[in-house]
């Protein structure tokens, strides 16, 4: 076994994290594997001083030693790597477990989750209300229960992975493991399967479930159903359906967060000599006062008249903006009478606006050279 230094060996600084000396072990090991090297006497060496290197650093009481005294500091029978406590196999199941599998217990399997598109209407959504939905699911067997295992017989552990689900198989210095391929992962095997699910443990079917719309819910928001998602196979627990929600457009209303938005048309009679006009409201209707001389695109805000959000929080508002509509289909005397109206008013007091755009467009042509 070499005595170069461990920093050294795995090519990183005596004040490398923890981290950084894992990804230096990850990348020399890989270099120097016996697979990839072909039977390299010197690369086998330089393999084992890694993985020596790294079982010592890796180990904080150990690596405090080292750094203190050196490679006397180190117990040796702490640091070969021929697989005692702490030796190589206990450093390939933490380093690679993650690339290989790792573990080597069955863990019980899990269902899909499953996401169901749910249309509402913005006064559901608002209100909160309970719909019934039908979602097309795998559900567990009602014939075996889920286990696969035709009515009398029940599921034996699997004799190549001894009920794991996993399989070790010994490459050189590397033990790596993969699903076993009798049980495919299960660590059962059925010897009479089920006829109706063909021992799968699962059936395909149409679940109607009920689900509460709470008030205030919002475009995108999701109901979770525990344990209403997909069965898996051969038994196990079910995944979780998420229901999603989806606010149909409304002819009036326009939603952003806690607040309503709509546009209000009045006549340009209203908007110039102001009135009290009705408008409506998801609890009613409401009267709106528009004072004299109101402009397009004035916006009034009715405020608690929007909506409580579901994440709590305070009533939102009704913002209201209106817009003066034009006439149309006027009659000649109807015409006349508005030419009179213009003359009368002239646009210097009564169009302000107006007046000031024509004077800044006669200012920009006598400026303009042709």
């Amino acid at each position: 076994m070499s005595k170069q230094d461990f920093y050294e060996i795995l090519g990183v600084s005596p004040d490398a994290s923890d981290a950084e000396i894992k990804k230096a072990y990850k990348r020399m090991a890989m270099k120097y594997h016996p697979d990839k090297t072909g039977g390299d006497k010197a690369a086998e060496e330089k393999f084992k001083d890694v993985t020596h290197a790294y079982d010592v650093l890796s180990n904080p009481q150990k690596r405090r030693a080292y750094d203190q005294y050196g490679h006397a500091g180190v117990d040796p029978s702490h640091g070969h790597p021929g697989g005692g406590p702490g030796g190589f196999g206990d450093i390939f199941n933490d380093i690679f477990s993650d690339i290989f599998g790792g573990g080597g217990q069955r863990r019980e399997q899990r269902g899909a989750d499953l996401r169901y598109n749910l249309e509402l209407s913005l006064e559901d959504a608002v209100k909160g209300t309970q719909v019934t939905i039908q979602v097309p699911n795998w559900v567990a067997c009602g014939s075996c229960h889920g286990s696969g295992a035709s009515k009398g017989s029940k599921p034996t552990t699997c004799k190549s992975c001894h009920g794991h689900g996993q399989v070790r198989i010994q490459q050189g210095f590397f033990t790596l493991q993969q699903t076993c391929p009798t049980c495919r992962g299960s660590g059962q095997t059925i010897s009479d399967p089920c006829r109706p699910c063909h021992g799968q443990g699962r059936v395909r079917d149409e679940k109607k479930l009920q689900v509460r719309i709470p008030a205030g819910v919002d475009e995108g928001d999701r109901i979770r159903l525990n344990g209403e998602g997909e069965a898996p196979p051969h038994g196990g627990v079910a995944g979780d359906l998420y229901v999603e929600v989806h606010i149909q457009e409304h002819p009036i209303f326009q939603r952003q967060n806690e607040n309503l938005y709509c546009e209000v048309p009045i006549s340009f009679i209203m908007a110039a000599l102001g009135g009290d006009i009705e408008v409506p409201t998801l609890n009613g209707r409401v009267k709106l006062h528009i004072p004299s001389e109101t402009q397009t695109g004035k916006v009034f805000k009715l405020s608690g008249k929007g909506i409580k959000p579901v994440r709590g929080g305070g009533q939102g508002d009704l913002l209201c903006r209106v817009f003066v509509e034009t006439p149309v289909d006027l009659t000649r005397k109807q015409k006349e009478i508005l030419r009179e109206l213009e003359t009368e008013m002239g646009l210097a007091k009564h169009s302000p606006r107006v007046d000031k755009w024509y004077h800044r467009v006669r200012e920009f042509f006598d400026k303009m050279k042709f």
